[in-house]
């Protein structure tokens, strides 16, 4: 079963094109991870995804009656206006009080109904983002570099947290990040985008694919060992959305393949 796929999607800005020919699926209960460099059109590629922004080509498939969670990259509070942590997690659709305070001890923020938005932490404030995305019990939760602004320690919490969620939701994922260490191993398969997809499979074989490498050098690979024994033991086997090779893509070719 395929939750979302788009066919030879292609964006474009004026006169410019920032996605060309992308074509990508995600399948139920799968951690799916974007990577690329600043500017190469990974949230722009989520935006067209959720269709915010319109395509210039291709397409966007969505299963019959799927259910979205969606966490920005960013979200403007407006320090000077009062805005609980309740408040907030019913805008724009009301939830009940047991229906929120559900959602907080999921993502680990018992007890913080009454706080302001504002006075949160930066990894809090994604987590309670996360707790609202949870109520609407999304078939797939898709994130928009959800880490960003968060120090190290931080970043690996929320990437633990997005592991659990899934397996105790069974929710897919589909994530945006530029951080390499600790998503390559909370991740069943990577795509590498730079404008399009230069290559995508298992995290351990694109890390080693010359196509990443060429994006992102070598430094990565001290890093993803510390988390390599987690990702052989808890995903590899458990999934059967996974690659087997890294599949490179060819910019100048229209012969995108994707499992």
């Amino acid at each position: 079963m395929t939750l979302l796929a788009a066919q030879n999607l292609s964006v474009r800005f004026g006169g410019a094109e920032v996605l060309s020919d992308v074509s990508l699926t995600v399948h139920p209960a799968e951690i799916v991870t974007i990577l690329g460099p600043n500017g190469s059109g990974k949230s722009t590629l989520l935006r067209a995804l959720l269709g915010i922004l319109p395509l210039s080509s291709g397409q966007v498939t969505r299963a019959a009656g799927l259910r979205l969670g969606y966490v920005p990259q960013k979200l403007a509070i407006d320090r000077s206006m009062p805005m609980t942590v309740r408040r907030f997690l019913s805008l724009p659709t009301r939830v009940s009080n047991a229906e929120a305070t559900a959602a907080l001890a999921r993502v680990g923020l018992p007890d913080v109904e009454a706080r302001q938005m504002a006075a949160l932490s930066g990894g809090q404030f994604q987590r309670v983002l996360l707790a609202r995305a949870l109520l609407s019990k999304p078939q797939l939760l898709i994130l928009d570099e959800p880490t960003q602004g968060l120090d190290q320690p931080g970043e690996a919490a929320f990437y633990r947290l997005i592991e659990e969620v899934r397996r105790e939701t069974k929710a897919a994922i589909l994530m945006v990040s530029h951080d390499l260490h600790v998503v390559m191993a909370a991740s069943d398969r990577v795509i590498c985008l730079n404008g399009h997809i230069c290559c995508e499979g298992t995290p351990r074989v694109v890390s080693n694919a010359p196509e990443y490498r060429a994006l992102f050098g070598l430094g990565t690979q001290g890093a993803l060992a510390l988390y390599q024994h987690q990702h052989d033991h808890s995903h590899d086997h458990d999934h059967g959305h996974g690659h087997d090779h890294a599949h490179p893509h060819s910019h100048d070719t229209d012969s995108h393949t994707h499992a």
